[in-house]
């Protein structure tokens, strides 16, 4: 298993696939947009944004870029895309993904895909029947840490895991405001939903179903609407528990990643790098060093005593590899590789943070039924775990 995905290199005679991007806000100028556009075989044709500052940002970056006001001047044209993404706030996804797939375009969503799994597998039905590709966008099954604990995973170097935590911490004392910060249910905001898709679904990834779920979440500063503060314990079929915590309001950061295994452990501070590099302004090039980081960050393998008083050892962190993401769309659409991201594996996420939402509200430990292997299973990839 490697950081950097083999793809197949598009053959002389490939048009790009034409892409049309909804929404040009965080999701799309910083994640989406770049990697499009960095992608072998895709073409960013077509940004949607009523938005004069942010079409300017667009242009800026990517001249000739053309523009749309709303969907469904997409949905118009839809003989010349070949792809629409979806990048628009959360409550829209469900609305313009159904309207893309009912225009016979293959589209792919950032996460959450819904605010259900119910409504993910309807998603997901309608894709089905249509034959078109629907994926959502798990960036984070790309994090430099996350690939290399895949690696130490499959070669058994922590023997059966018992244990997994995962961290994803912010010191945000001030909520920014906006829809992400939104308590109107029908925006899909708060932390569960947001930065738990990511914990969330990297734990299903790594050691399947889930069989219960309890959750403890909390709205912690004076002013915020939503969710800033969530713990979710997760039983897995496999037996491994998986404790997750996403908050907006820790003074002290923990560790990303202490994974207690039966032979070792294995412990990792600080986020994946690709985020703050895309942030600067930084962008993927062929052949040039992408998602690295020094060796001061690596995380730490062992057994008896903290890594924070020098136990283990160093282990190399895998280069994040992000790009990876739209190269293995690609390849699906040419019909030369799976789905990265199914809707079916989003939809068992989901089953997840709707039964902590209950457990956090009730109280409760919520047992979930008995779900196929496929719902939450990666898809078979042998060049990263997905």
């Amino acid at each position: 298993m490697t950081g950097n995905a083999t793809h197949e290199t598009p053959g002389p005679s490939e048009t790009p696939l034409r892409v049309g991007l909804v929404g040009y806000g965080l999701a799309g100028s910083v994640f989406h947009a770049p990697l499009i556009a960095a992608t072998e075989g895709l073409a960013l044709d077509t940004v949607v944004t009523s938005n004069e500052e942010r079409r300017a940002q667009a242009r800026a970056e990517f001249p000739g870029v053309r523009f749309a006001a709303s969907p469904q001047e997409l949905w118009d044209r839809a003989d010349a895309l070949d792809l629409v993404v979806i990048a628009s706030p959360n409550r829209t996804h469900v609305p313009i993904a159904t309207a893309a797939l009912a225009a016979g375009l293959p589209v792919v969503v950032d996460k959450p895909v819904a605010g259900t799994a119910a409504e993910a597998r309807e998603l997901a039905a309608l894709a089905e029947e249509r034959g078109l590709l629907l994926s959502v966008f798990q960036n984070r099954r790309w994090d430099n840490d996350f690939l290399t604990l895949a690696r130490l995973i499959a070669d058994g170097e922590l023997g059966d895991v018992q244990r997994f935590e995962s961290r994803f911490e912010r010191w945000r004392p001030q909520p920014k405001g906006g829809w992400r910060e939104s308590g109107d249910p029908q925006e899909i905001g708060g932390l569960l939903y947001d930065l738990g898709s990511h914990v969330v679904d990297q734990a299903l990834v790594l050691f399947g179903p889930a069989v219960r779920v309890y959750a403890e979440s909390d709205v912690r500063r004076p002013g915020a609407a939503a969710d800033d503060d969530t713990f979710l314990a997760v039983t897995h079929a496999n037996g491994v528990r998986s404790h997750l915590y996403v908050s907006a309001t820790a003074a002290q950061l923990g560790p990303r990643f202490r994974v207690l295994g039966s032979a070792a452990g294995y412990v990792k501070y600080g986020l994946d790098p690709q985020e703050a590099a895309l942030r600067a302004g930084a962008r993927p090039t062929p052949g040039a060093p992408w998602g690295e980081e020094p060796e001061a960050l690596w995380g730490r393998i062992g057994s008896g005593e903290s890594p924070l008083t020098g136990g283990g050892a160093p282990i190399r962190t895998q280069p994040g590899d992000y790009p990876a993401y739209y190269a293995a769309v690609t390849d699906a659409l040419r019909g030369r590789g799976d789905n990265p991201v199914t809707a079916l594996q989003a939809a068992a996420a989901l089953d997840v943070l709707e039964a902590a939402r209950r457990s956090a509200r009730e109280g409760v430990t919520v047992t979930l039924p008995a779900a196929p292997p496929s719902a939450s299973a990666p898809a078979d990839n042998e060049e990263h775990p997905v």
